[in-house]
This record gives C-alpha cells, structure tokens and sequence, in this order.
C-alpha cells in the first residue's frame, strides 16, 4: 500500500513539522502534538508558554523570605563536611591540633600544645586565635573529639550529627538554605569568640555551638509562626539542662556563645519588615559578624 499523502489542510506541531495534530495552545494557539502538549487549568499549552507563565508566578517563600526548598541540601552538606573530618581525624591525628579552636597556647619543639605562659623558652611557638590563627574561629567546629578518646570520641559526633539531622532539616525549611547557612555559621562562630573572651587556653572542638544556635533559631522560629509553646518550651529547657550539666566535661562557653549569636541572627532574619527584609537582614548579620570580629581583635590584642 502507499503512504496517504499529508493533507494540505491538517496543520502541523510547530515544533515537530511532520506531525499532525488538531489540538492548539490554549495560550498562543500554536498547533502542538501529544509529545508537547503539556496540561493547564484549561486545556493543553505548548513548552514556551508553560516556561513563560512559570516565570510570572509568585514562589513560595519561607517566613524569612527564603526560597522554599524540598531537600535540606545545606544540612546534608554540614553533616558531611562534619563525617569528613572525623574520617580525617582518623588519618590524621595531627588535624585536631592544628585546627581546633585555641585562644592562646604553646607549641612545643616536640610537637605537642603546652599552656600558654610569658615569658616561655624560644623554642616555643605561640599558637591559637592571638597568634593569628583565625581559622580556629570556624575550623573547630567542624572537628570533634578524636577516636584515641574512644566511645565518648564517638558519641560526640554521633549526637552532634542528630542533632544537626533534626533542628537543621527544621531551621532550613523555615530560614531557606542562604540564611540558615548564615545563622549556622554565625552561630558557630558566636560560640568560638565566647571560648576565646572566657576560656582561651582552653581547646575546644565540635559542632555544639553551632547546634545551640539552631536551638536558639527554632525557639524564635516558633514564636514568629505562632506556634504551640508548650513543647518548644520543653525542648529548649532540655537543651538549657544539657548545657548545665555538660559544664563539668564540655566547653559551655561555646554551647552559650553559640545560643546567644544563634538568638540575634534569627531575630533578625525572622521579624525583619517585609517592605526591605533583605537590608535589614543583610544589616543584621553583617552587624552581628561585626561585633563578633572586634570582640576577638580586641582579645587577642589583650592575649599577644
């Protein structure tokens, strides 16, 4: 048999050529074919008007004007940078030395970190914040007790990392990934320059302060979307007992550094006026970073 002749009549997709097709964009009224057609609230429309309608519909914004997200990527990422360097440790024992948060120290001809005391022999270097080492600010927070320290080694990323895994999923999906990185962040470092005022010989390493700051975040967070208080109450009165209680073996100057910078950022990001939300925002934080950064010139002036 022979192949019908196309009829002259019967319009074509205007992306396919040799494909007929009766039915129009409902938008341009372009002919298109099943494999473009594409469902609307009224009939079929074509790729290019779909993507063109997308572009003028307003997305969903978190309550901090954050894009929303369905996949907590940040989170994802801050727990993995975090099993990281942990998985470092085990390599590198050296790592925690180097990068955990210090004030001020000693580095001995051996290797090892000393106390720091003036004056101290030349063979000893000054090491930490007031040495100029500022990395220790954020770095340590990203470390945790080395495995040489055995189960409690283990337990303390085990237990940083749920708690990261549940306040973060829950604070990005409210902040959105740009500012709840920043509160992170911030947090961390509020709980590093407090290390640094109350305790600077003292080395510190974990995620804890960051993770107080998202406690502080989630509480704000609650009160902003009238949430039920009862059980946030509960919760943050469970995170204030930890910290009391973990004073005796853990840094609680970092779990309350990290509480208090964590409380500013989110009162900033959260209750800032819709009509300039991001000044005020970007005023919030950069202001907060401000304070933090002359804190520590001003300590480490006084530590050198």
């Amino acid at each position: 048999m022979e192949p019908t002749p196309q009829s002259a009549t019967t319009p074509t997709c205007y992306r396919h050529a040799g494909t007929e097709t009766h039915i129009r964009c409902a938008r341009c009224e372009r002919p298109i074919c099943p494999q473009c057609m594409r469902d609307a609230s009224v009939g079929f429309q074509c790729p290019e008007c779909v993507a063109e309608g997308s572009r003028t519909v307003r997305q969903a914004r978190t309550v901090a004007g954050g894009r929303i997200a369905a996949v907590p990527l940040v989170t994802y990422v801050l727990m993995a940078v975090n099993v990281l360097a942990y998985l470092g440790e085990l390599v590198r024992p050296q790592i925690v030395d180097r990068l955990q948060m210090l004030g001020l120290g000693l580095l001995g001809p051996d290797g090892g970190a000393y106390v720091y005391q003036d004056p101290h022999p030349a063979a000893f270097q000054p090491e930490g914040v007031a040495a100029g080492e500022w990395y220790r600010l954020l770095t340590g927070s990203f470390l945790h007790l080395p495995p040489t320290d055995g189960w409690y080694g283990l337990l303390h990323i085990t237990l940083n990392m749920a708690s990261l895994w549940n306040l973060g999923r829950l604070v990005e999906s409210q902040l959105g990934r740009v500012r709840y990185l920043a509160l992170y962040l911030l947090s961390a470092l509020g709980g590093s320059v407090l290390v640094l005022l109350l305790a600077p010989e003292t080395p510190t390493v974990g995620a804890s302060g960051a993770i107080f700051g998202l406690a502080a975040a989630y509480y704000v967070i609650a009160r902003r979307l009238g949430w039920d208080m009862r059980g946030v109450n509960q919760f943050m009165a469970y995170f204030l007992v930890w910290m009391l209680v973990s004073a005796g073996f853990a840094s609680w100057q970092g779990h309350l550094g990290g509480l208090l910078a964590g409380a500013v950022a989110a009162v900033g990001l959260v209750y800032a006026p819709r009509e300039r939300r991001v000044a005020v925002q970007t005023a919030a934080c950069v202001g907060l970073l401000a304070v933090l950064l002359l804190l520590t010139v001003l300590k480490a002036g006084a530590l050198a």
